[in-house]
């Protein structure tokens, strides 16, 4: 049962309520140097320091160390700190996310990170890893979320919110003692999240065996099988065959860059689907471009209709298909996505499920690693395998695929509702425990 202290007054901070007889409230700014300089530090030094890009933080504090620079590289134009100072994100959506870090566990003494963070380097009378836990509590977050400024999609949490957010703080040694307590409890729930992620990836794993299994081996267990004559695929089912892509789709093809690229983008129009847009799951429609209809009808070869199949053909996520639907309307697509037409005889959804299985990826791996190209070209995606089956199988094969991947899905999303209160919980227990709604003991905090 949580404890409360004895007597509790209020110090007149909203945000913040009643506080417990004794602890102080000050600003952030007199407990704490903010963006500290880069005194006593050779800006021509070789020595090698870490170097902390944002993606090397953490949303649970972790940071990876590994990237080391030469002083000389990162005196000029990086954010500079020392070992046991706070980083705490100020870009969204990094600062909502609650990416930051205690720097405990740098391995040089000092470094550089990205620009986009603020340092906080806690004075003899804060302890640093209390200060690391009042800028992930809830009050800290939600308050500087409202105080961020700039235009949008760039907003940033700045200095002033940092320097004047009030500094609720009991003695130094109860500052301690709430700090291993949090550290413990965070540790807890935070293991609690890795179980339940861990479930989350053997569900998606379920997910690719069940579809793999159903276009290549069908949905009958008792089906006869034969030698593909693929090592990598081994047998398929007697009466399948291997037809090459070409022969089952009436277009591949990619899009084109609008003439005058980004600068005919619009905030409203015609969808220009990009690979950021294309997912394994769906059709990412969250930061989709827009382009006029003079400029849609100008890129009439790459118009995407109902029943196509889009497959990203370079870059990092090379291999991300999904089908598109009498929902999404008019679209077009620029050239790092490719248009798979299917005939008559192909189900959209069965194509989709091949490309996205083994026997797709497989395909697309190996012309990567045989090619060395960064992208796919058209030759070799007509030439890709696919199982030729009769429509009533495709129908069934996928009928059998959306159940059982449903069923998983339903799984998964309430898995990741529970992952996400239990976030929620971590951020409202910090909160409560570093403004002293919730007294923490000694023997709660061994």
């Amino acid at each position: 049962m949580m404890e409360h202290y004895e007597k509790y007054r209020d110090r007149g901070v909203e945000w913040i309520g009643e506080i417990p007889e004794g602890w102080e409230v000050k600003k952030l700014k007199y407990g704490v140097t903010i963006n500290p300089s880069k005194d006593g530090i050779d800006k021509n030094s070789t020595e090698l320091v870490t170097f902390l890009p944002m993606e090397q933080v953490g949303e649970d504090g972790e940071i990876d160390c590994s990237s080391k620079k030469p002083v000389s590289d990162l005196y000029n134009g990086f954010t500079f700190f020392r070992k046991n100072d706070v980083v705490v994100a100020k870009i969204t959506p990094c600062f909502e996310n609650g990416k930051g870090a205690l720097l405990n566990k740098l391995e040089t003494d000092f470094g550089f990170g990205s620009t986009e963070f603020h340092v906080l380097r806690a004075n003899q009378n804060v302890n640093n890893l209390f200060l690391y836990y009042i800028t992930k509590s809830e009050t800290f977050m939600k308050v500087g979320e409202a105080f961020m400024c700039g235009a949008a999609g760039q907003k940033r949490v700045p200095t002033d919110f940092i320097s004047d957010f009030p500094l609720v703080s009991p003695s130094l040694r109860e500052q301690t003692t709430i700090a291993n307590y949090l550290d413990r409890k965070t540790a807890e729930i935070d293991e609690l999240i890795a179980q339940k992620e861990r479930l989350i990836e053997l569900y998606e794993e379920e997910k690719t065996a069940i579809i793999n299994q159903a276009v290549t081996k069908g949905i009958d267990p008792d089906i006869k099988l034969k030698d593909s004559g693929i090592d990598w695929l081994r047998e398929i089912p007697e009466g399948w065959e291997l037809k090459k892509l070409k022969y089952s789709a009436s277009k591949v093809g990619s899009g084109i860059t609008p003439k005058g690229g980004a600068s005919v983008y619009q905030l409203d129009g015609i969808p220009l689907l990009r690979s950021q847009n294309i997912y394994f799951d769906r059709l990412n429609l969250d930061d989709v471009a827009f382009i006029g209809k003079e400029t849609h009808d100008s890129m009439a070869n790459s118009k995407v209709f109902s029943g196509d199949v889009l497959l990203n053909i370079t870059g990092a996520s090379i291999g991300r298909c999904f089908y598109v639907d009498d929902n999404l309307g008019e679209a077009n697509v620029n050239q790092h996505v490719c248009i798979i037409r299917p005939k008559k005889e192909i189900n959209t959804k069965y194509l989709y499920f091949i490309l996205r299985s083994n026997l797709g990826q497989k395909q697309i791996d190996t012309e990567q690693t045989g090619s060395g190209r960064e992208g796919l070209n058209f030759e070799a995606l007509n030439n890709f395998l696919i199982l030729q089956i009769n429509p009533e199988e495709q129908t069934a094969i996928v009928h059998h695929i959306e159940t059982e991947t449903g069923r998983i899905d339903a799984l998964i999303a309430k898995t990741k509702k529970i992952i996400a209160l239990q976030k929620e919980y971590r951020t409202a227990l910090i909160s409560e425990v570093v403004t002293g709604k919730i007294k923490v003991t000694q023997e709660a905090a061994s």
